[in-house]
């Protein structure tokens, strides 16, 4: 049963929640655990969640992947062979989930954002200038195109932060270029679930429009704000978010 709210209380709760999630989103990612929260703390079944918060968070997603791209920040013609073996990567990771238990990932996963977080805190400079590449970009995205979107499409959580780290990591990015990327490759997958839950009926576009209208908002002043600052804002959130991420998995996983 949802919560006793006033339509409008209701409308506003939902609007300011995708507008901080699509601000955070736009900066590092892990919008959804502000989303998917709030929806079920007003009383929306899990599997309806779940739709309606693909749904208002690929809109805020597409809101600020073309907002890097206007700036300059994403090259098309790099993106689009990791777009397709993600693609790949996905539908397969989806069709193995429905089949076989993700149990192992949700005890491995929190140790590797845990090496992501110790490293990035070990190295205060990463992402902050361009580096030299330790692979090349077309070994990159058609290996970690397709493992990432098996992940994705298989697990989920902590997508967004592996992308990042991976993309400055190997290819050298900085942060903000490789936060530009990490939302095509969300957005990918985003739209790819999407189309899922909407086959299932698993959406309440009612809420989901809500939530859209200020992920609109918020994916742009994220974006806005994360191109001007650069390493400067985009760190200290991409650290929270991590954080948060590993002690939602292990709440979930371990107690």
């Amino acid at each position: 049963m949802l919560l006793d709210l006033s339509q409008q209380s209701l409308m506003f709760l939902l609007f300011s929640t995708g507008l901080v999630a699509g601000a955070v989103d736009a900066i590092a990612g892990g919008g959804g655990l502000i989303c998917l929260p709030m929806l079920l703390g007003v009383g929306v079944p899990p599997s309806l969640a779940l739709g309606t918060n693909k749904l208002q968070a690929s809109v805020g997603t597409c809101v600020a992947a073309f907002h890097y791209y206007r700036r300059g920040l994403v090259s098309l013609h790099e993106l689009y062979k990791g777009l397709l073996a993600g693609f790949v990567g996905t539908v397969s990771g989806a069709y193995l989930s429905q089949t076989i238990s993700n149990e192992v990932l949700k005890y491995i996963i929190p140790f590797l954002l845990l090496a992501v977080l110790i490293y990035t805190l070990a190295s205060p400079k990463i992402g902050m200038d361009d580096r030299h590449p330790r692979m090349s970009e077309f070994y990159f995205y058609i290996i970690f195109g397709f493992v990432m979107g098996f992940y994705d499409g298989f697990f989920g959580p902590g997508t967004g932060s592996l992308w990042i780290f991976l993309l400055t990591f190997f290819l050298g990015f900085r942060l903000i270029k490789a936060t530009a990327y990490t939302k095509f490759f969300n957005l990918k997958s985003n739209v790819i679930a999407l189309v899922c839950f909407m086959i299932g009926g698993n959406i309440d576009y009612r809420f989901a429009l809500y939530m859209a209208a200020g992920q609109v908002i918020g994916g742009k002043l994220g974006a806005h704000l994360a191109v001007k600052k650069g390493a400067q804002v985009i760190r200290p959130v991409f650290i929270t978010i991590v954080s948060v991420t590993i002690a939602t998995l292990v709440y979930r996983s371990f107690v």
